[in-house]
């Protein structure tokens, strides 16, 4: 989490690579310029998602030259390759070009890829804008007050209430009109098949059949099946075995378990149990999915 302080003329070229960047106006304005999506001008009090890896620019002006570039792990750089880290450093999570300058954003980015997170990613578009006064977003206020904090703990202060800022703007989102919202979020809200999610992603470990999931939401398993599939768009068989395999790649990303107990985290006897359902869905198998994901 960053708070970035800027005085015209400023121009921010981000090539960071990152799944998803979430940027929140505090004062003054900024336009963010996406390589394949109309330009927005965002004011003060505005709330803004960039679904990465694609590239995207922020400027005080859209006719300002870029004169800085974001790298991947946030190193950032002029145009030349000229390290700007102590330059422009103003303070504890604090950077930019001027300490009174008149445009303040804070930035969150997720850096890591997930495949658990890229299911909802992928029904995002490259810009989400939620204006000022269009949601109730009081955790910004809290963000801009704890980020230049230094005390023991505050990373992951600043860790949770950007993800509950991203949750609310996502929410904000996904109730629009425009909104490409996915059947699986819809899902959530129905009185039968949202439980039936919830017990599956949160017990993957549990030897669930049909018609032990029925049992769990008080349902018959022929009304559990017909109605999760009509929501979803799969059946809860099929839905329960994607989660897991996400899941696992997400474990076998993080590199510090074995397949055998990503494995068992997830649901499945053995490790080549795992494999199979693994490499029908991924097209590799769980090791060779590591070694192109840590290597």
């Amino acid at each position: 989490m960053l708070r970035s302080v800027m005085e015209p003329p400023w121009s921010l070229r981000i090539e960071d690579q990152a799944p998803m960047t979430v940027v929140s106006i505090v004062n003054g304005h900024a336009w963010v310029i996406p390589d394949e999506a109309e330009p927005e001008r965002l004011a003060a009090g505005d709330v803004a998602i960039m679904r990465g890896p694609t590239p995207y620019t922020f400027k005080d002006d859209p006719a300002t030259p870029v004169n800085i570039i974001i790298h991947p792990g946030q190193v950032c750089t002029t145009r030349n390759g000229v390290d700007l880290a102590e330059r422009m450093d103003l303070g504890v999570r604090t950077w930019g070009n001027d300490l009174e300058g008149s445009t303040t954003m804070l930035t969150g980015t997720y850096e890591a890829y997930s495949e658990v997170g890229d299911r909802l990613l992928r029904s995002l578009p490259d810009l989400v804008v939620i204006r000022s006064g269009t949601a109730d977003l009081p955790v910004v206020e809290l963000l801009n007050q704890e980020i230049g904090r230094e005390e023991p703990g505050q990373e992951a202060v600043l860790d949770r209430l950007l993800d509950l800022l991203t949750i609310a703007v996502l929410r904000a989102w996904f109730a629009r009109p425009e909104a490409d919202v996915p059947a699986w979020y819809l899902a959530y809200g129905d009185p039968i098949v949202g439980p039936a999610i919830r017990l599956l992603q949160n017990e993957l470990a549990r030897q669930w059949t049909v018609a032990s999931l029925a049992d769990a939401v008080g349902v018959s398993r022929a009304t559990l099946a017909r109605r999760f599939s009509e929501l979803v768009g799969v059946p809860p068989m099929t839905y329960l075995t994607d989660w897991r395999i996400a899941v696992a790649a997400d474990l076998l990303r993080q590199g510090n378990l074995t397949i055998g107990a990503v494995a068992s985290r997830v649901g499945y006897s053995s490790p080549f149990a795992l494999s199979t359902a693994f490499k029908r869905i991924q097209g590799v198998s769980p090791a060779q999915y590591r070694e192109q994901a840590v290597g």
